[in-house]
């Protein structure tokens, strides 16, 4: 059940406490990183919920839910695609969301950027990177990451905002730590190589968003302390 606005609100505020806290210890300031909330198989009142509370953006997983509701939806915010991105949802995609976190192969890239050049729209992405080497996730291989980014950096219809990933499940907290780590330490080698500033990480979710923003992350996506289970 979708909570009301107050209950999110202190839901919101929790997490947005957790996320200042997290800062501290690592000497980073809150205003880096960003609460994205995740709307994915909650009602279209919870996109409603977030941007009363003034959060910049939504994310989804699935590119149907997510078209349907924002064309359904008046909210005054942004979606961005946080699922695995088939490259028959494409189209779909580019004319609903304005991010696209989940851009994980050079096919995908080239069909991301001729779909977005017919409709005249520079998409922006994130470069989705499996830094956790878990076969359960979607992403490149981290020794892909280099030729991905320079066939995504040649593309006149694409900006790369950075990178994303996805920590594999475990009861060992240090997997996750590790995996963002790596992201981290990626992004800046990539940085350097290519001069590209690729600003964002997004990484850490409800469970695990401490461990991202110790290692680095600018955008962290919640659902569950958010809304709290899905229907």
């Amino acid at each position: 059940m979708l909570p009301t606005y107050e209950e999110f609100r202190l839901r919101a505020d929790a997490v947005r406490s957790r996320i200042a806290a997290a800062c501290a210890l690592a000497r980073r300031d809150p205003a880096g990183v960003e609460l994205l909330a995740v709307t994915k198989s909650h009602p279209m009142e919870a996109v409603d919920l977030a941007a009363r509370y003034g959060l910049r953006a939504v994310g989804e997983n699935r590119v149907q839910e997510g078209a349907e509701k924002r064309a359904r939806s008046s909210a005054a915010i942004t979606w961005e695609l946080i699922g695995h991105l088939q490259s028959n949802k494409a189209r779909l995609a580019v004319r609903h969301f304005d991010r696209i976190q989940s851009a994980d192969s050079e096919k995908l890239l080239e069909i991301l950027d001729r779909i977005a050049g017919e409709a005249g729209k520079t998409q922006a992405v994130l470069l989705q990177v499996n830094a956790g080497l878990d076969p359960a996730k979607s992403g490149a291989e981290p020794d892909e990451a280099p030729r991905l980014l320079a066939a995504a950096l040649a593309k006149a219809n694409l900006r790369v905002d950075g990178l994303m990933t996805i920590a594999p499940l475990s009861d060992d907290p240090d997997v996750a730590r590790r995996t963002f780590a790596n992201l981290r330490e990626l992004r800046d080698r990539l940085a350097v190589a290519t001069g590209a500033r690729l600003a964002e990480l997004s990484m850490g979710m409800s469970g695990d968003l401490e461990a991202a923003v110790a290692e680095g992350s600018t955008i962290v996506r919640v659902g569950t302390a958010l809304f709290g289970s899905r229907e």
